[in-house]
């Protein structure tokens, strides 16, 4: 076994652990109504029909002069029909009408302007035109009482478009679920650090991807290497849907968060075979599923990423959308070791022939936050490979982008 593994009796595969700590999770169950300007990626709770038609009046499809069908009939480039303009339509007259415009009482069709030759008060019109050409009728894009959203739908600006053309000032979507995060070390310090302290990032790092993937974050203060302060921070936040710890996950002296929810509760995963960061673990208090995130930046981010992103989305009633990829060629190889799910950090660029290329920047370093900071994305080299040869086609995975 290689020293930095020394220490955990075993190591549950990437796919089996998230399984089982998606099994923990539990959605949200709590709605709220939301004003259309505030919904945009919320997820609806209740099924919504169209509370008005679209359009809610007949009207003209194109720019022309609004007749009656019949006035038209027999209509031609050598037997032009004759009618005259006024502001109403009766029989033997036309209006002048706009795209979008309210078709005119009296009216049953409109003539396209190209189709007509206006001279003072006087139309010729050289096309016959059946009754409703040019017409858009009440209900034409969305009927009254229409089905458009089903629950669990996520919501687009587009959608919200069309609710706001419906009538609707409000929908009833799911509450956010809340997800508490707590980064402990007694070496942790917010700013001004002194020789042997550390700024804080995880915890804030983590508690911003949250609000991104669409949960509601609460960012603690840090928590010290103690088992009391660390039993009091958890057992505080059972009320939320999911608690995750950022440090104290591996088997140090110091890495004491999973024996503390291991005395409250459960630890169903110690050890993923992932890298960097298979120090992570996965447990539930009370029902409330708890992570523990390794405290290195890099492994904090890359389990938040495989672990935290996908629960926050089912506590929230969504799936989980794809990570977003692009194909490259690999500039230089990418070693990793058998059995372990490897996340090497990558540049993209073109060649001169103008082709994506992808440059590793670093396979190792969990420590390093620049090298996922300044990365453009990452390869995941899977469990049955031993890495990835230089020219090689691989997808990069754009996880900073992902919602």
């Amino acid at each position: 076994m290689n020293d930095n593994r020394a220490g955990f009796r075993e190591f549950t595969r990437t796919a089996a652990a998230r399984e089982r700590l998606l099994g923990a999770v539990k959605p949200t169950e709590g709605t709220e109504p939301v004003g259309l300007g505030d919904a945009d990626d919320r997820v609806v709770a209740t099924a919504v029909a169209a509370d008005r038609p679209v359009p809610h009046y007949e009207r003209a499809a194109m720019d022309g002069y609004a007749v009656r069908a019949s006035d038209t009939f027999g209509a031609s480039e050598r037997s032009p029909a004759s009618l005259g303009i006024t502001d109403t339509v009766r029989s033997g007259t036309a209006t002048r009408v706009h795209t979008g415009s309210e078709l005119p009482g009296g009216a049953d069709a409109v003539v396209m302007v190209e189709a007509t030759d206006r001279t003072g008060d006087e139309l010729a019109v050289y096309e016959a035109v059946p009754v409703g050409s040019n017409v858009g009728p009440v209900g034409e894009d969305v009927a009254e009482g229409q089905a458009l959203f089903e629950p669990g739908h996520r919501l687009r600006p587009s959608d919200l478009g069309l609710l706001k053309a419906v009538g609707l000032k409000t929908v009833e979507v799911y509450d956010r679920p809340r997800v508490s995060v707590v980064p402990t070390g007694e070496e942790l310090v917010q700013s001004d650090p002194a020789p042997g302290e550390i700024i804080e990032t995880n915890g804030q790092t983590v508690a911003q991807y949250v609000e991104r993937w669409g949960g509601a974050a609460t960012y603690r203060d840090v928590v010290t290497d103690d088992p009391e302060a660390l039993r009091t921070a958890v057992e505080r936040d059972l009320d939320h849907d999911i608690v995750v710890t950022t440090g104290g996950s591996s088997v140090g002296e110091r890495d004491i968060v999973p024996e503390v929810v291991e005395e409250l509760g459960e630890v169903f995963v110690h050890g993923v075979a992932l890298k960097p960061g298979h120090p992570v673990a996965l447990g539930a208090v009370e029902g409330t599923p708890v992570l523990m995130l390794p405290g290195y930046p890099v492994a904090c981010i890359v389990n938040a990423v495989q672990f935290l992103r996908p629960a926050v989305a089912a506590a929230g009633h969504r799936q989980t959308a794809p990570m977003a990829t692009t194909e490259a060629q690999l500039v230089r190889k990418i070693p990793s070791e058998p059995g372990v799910r490897t996340f090497a950090r990558v540049t993209l660029d073109e060649d001169a022939e103008g082709e994506r290329t992808a440059t590793p920047t670093r396979t190792k370093g969990a420590g390093v936050l620049s090298s996922v900071a300044l990365a453009d994305g990452w390869v995941v080299v899977p469990e049955d490979r031993e890495g990835y040869a230089e020219g090689e086609l691989v997808a990069v995975e754009e996880w900073e982008g992902g919602r």
